[in-house]
């Protein structure tokens, strides 16, 4: 199944934007922005670190040669 927003034109995207603006307000718009911009950043440190603890054996670093 393809993906809805793929089949969004120029005139729909000016829409939905005009939309948003009568929702929030143009001076909320840099707020949920930021709000949204460290929520990815909060998402991928996350995920950065799940897949370093899901990739270091446990125990730490392995056997050490001498």
């Amino acid at each position: 199944m393809p993906l809805p927003i793929a089949f969004l034109g120029t005139t729909e995207i000016f829409i939905i934007l005009g939309i948003v603006v009568l929702m929030f307000g143009a001076r909320k718009i840099p707020e949920l922005m930021k709000g949204v911009g460290t929520g990815i950043k909060e998402f991928k440190k996350a995920s950065k670190e799940v897949t370093n603890d899901l990739s270091d054996p446990p125990g730490g670093s392995g056997p050490k040669s001498a």
